[in-house]
């Protein structure tokens, strides 16, 4: 949890650029990541040198060498703690001189962040600016992975805030129901095709940290969870930058985050590769047929980007995979042949699991589309039987563009420190989703279709059309209003208004 001071000294930073004549969002994180990673590197660079010299041995992993770099400037000044000491025009001309092409040369190194760094760009404007954001940067606290990590997602926030960006991010609240809702193990292999700013990977990250701290004493647990157990696409280098970075303050050494156009190029090597599928891609509407990968149109015929990223998931996953995927309303109700084909694919080829209509203003300020999250497991035989629906009115916040809380921060989200009452439950449902949720196979059986959350038999969501709308099923129950014959109306109205004037006469003799 940020202190109030800590989330002002981000605000600071942010003020700096913002006068500094840096107004773009995205760019403002892109440079401060930047500086970020430079700060990481001699972090780095100094613990193995504190290691060497505890143990005796040579270091390991030397990211600063001696000598040179080939301008002339030793290794060591590009060095965080000796650059920031530096007067600000020297300051400015080592970070754009040297420091910069040193980060694009660490694209050699094993990791995902040196390997995103290779077209790294400083853009600061002037020294004085650099001097400020090094100097705010510097005395952010960095040690402890809880604070760095949620000190990178307020940065984050920033970018949704600002309206133009925030396709790039999913609300933190709905992203962490749907990882509790699938429950990643220690074992899984986690992908998002449309990654972004890694905001799942992280989530699941977090969620292993938190229920399953086992996994840390485990050698080959604790590998796979730094090397081979997060995996996350992007077809924009900067959110590739950005994405990485986040997983790096949140405590992953080196994730799979990599550039891939996931609809565009055939997926020979990643086809059933992964145990669960978390994403909210962009849907941007139609691509051509030509620039769709082969492979997915094999699985449906359309240029509907809502509809291959459905066949991506399902590619992707290996038979006992599952996935939270968010979607757009019209891919539950769509009546083209490819809706009803994905659909039909979804409930008789796979295990459909759940369809929870969101409120269309989850995503404001930056799109009013009316969303779901759908659930499904990976068979290739079947196996839906009945598909729980849970129709979502209230998620924590208003659904305005302003997104204000509605409730204390300890009554926000899925899983709240604090109980809530009823009246509270109405302006945030999501703890009563997941405590549902669990209940699908038993209780939630035989709720009732007035009810928020059902259950619908396979067979009837086959008899209409494999609509998986909710108000396809949900019924709505009429209040029962007593009938007043018109006479007897008129005589009580005749009857109240004499009362009236009665009154008024007897206020008027009590005034005189």
């Amino acid at each position: 949890m940020l202190t109030g001071e800590i989330r002002n000294q981000i605000d600071r930073i942010w003020d700096q650029f913002w006068s500094g004549g840096i107004s773009n969002p995205l760019e403002v994180i892109e440079q401060i990541t930047y500086l970020l990673f430079m700060r990481r590197l001699d972090e780095t660079q100094t613990l193995e040198e504190l290691k060497a010299t505890r143990t005796g041995k040579p270091i390991e992993r030397v990211i600063f060498p001696k000598g040179k770099d080939p301008k002339g400037t030793p290794y060591a000044h590009l060095r965080w703690s000796k650059l920031k000491n530096f007067e600000a025009r020297e300051m400015y001309e080592v970070v754009g001189e040297h420091v910069f092409p040193f980060l694009r040369m660490l694209g050699g190194d094993e990791s995902t962040y040196a390997h995103h760094m290779k077209d790294a760009r400083f853009t600061i404007p002037t020294p004085t600016l650099l001097e400020r954001v090094v100097d705010l940067i510097d005395a952010l606290p960095m040690e402890d992975r809880d604070t760095k990590g949620d000190l990178y997602e307020y940065m984050l926030g920033k970018i949704a805030s600002a309206g133009q960006n925030g396709q790039f991010r999913t609300p933190r609240h709905i992203i962490r129901l749907m990882v509790e809702m699938t429950a990643p193990k220690p074992t899984d292999v986690v992908c998002d095709p449309a990654a972004g700013t890694c905001g799942f990977l992280v989530a699941v990250g977090e969620y292993l940290r938190l229920r399953h701290k086992e996994l840390f004493a485990d050698k080959k647990l604790n590998k796979h969870f730094h090397s081979s157990l997060f995996h996350g696409f992007d077809f924009d280098s900067t959110m590739l930058r950005i994405g990485s970075m986040n997983m790096l303050l949140h405590g992953v050494d080196n994730p799979e985050i990599v550039y891939r156009d996931s609809l565009a190029q055939d997926h020979a090597g990643e086809e059933e590769k992964y145990t669960l599928v978390l994403a909210n891609p962009p849907f941007a509407g139609s691509l051509d047929y030509e620039s769709v990968a082969k492979d997915l149109q094999q699985v449906v015929k359309t240029k509907k980007t809502e509809l291959l990223f459905v066949a991506l998931f399902m590619r992707l996953l290996k038979p006992g995979g599952r996935a939270a995927v968010i979607v757009p309303d019209g891919v539950l109700f769509g009546s083209s042949n490819a809706h009803k084909q994905l659909r039909e694919m979804l409930v008789e080829k796979q295990k459909l699991d759940a369809v929870i209509s969101l409120p269309s203003g989850v995503f404001k300020p930056y799109a009013g589309v009316s969303t779901a999250i759908l659930l499904f497991t990976k068979t290739n035989s079947g196996g839906t039987e009945d598909v729980w629906f849970y129709d979502v009115q209230a998620d924590g916040w208003s659904l305005d563009d302003k997104r204000q809380p509605l409730l204390a921060e300890e009554k926000l989200g899925c899983a709240p420190s604090q109980k809530l009452s009823q009246d509270e439950h109405l302006k945030n449902n999501l703890p009563d989703v997941l405590g549902r949720w669990e209940q699908r196979e038993k209780a939630e059986r035989k709720r009732p279709r007035t009810a928020p959350s059902f259950c619908v038999p396979k067979s009837e969501i086959a008899a209409n059309n494999y609509d998986l709308s909710l108000n396809r099923y949900h019924e709505v129950v009429h209040a029962q209003v007593e009938h007043v014959p018109p006479k007897k109306l008129i005589a009580e109205l005749l009857k109240l208004e004499h009362e009236i004037e009665q009154g008024l006469n007897e206020l008027d003799g009590m005034l005189k």
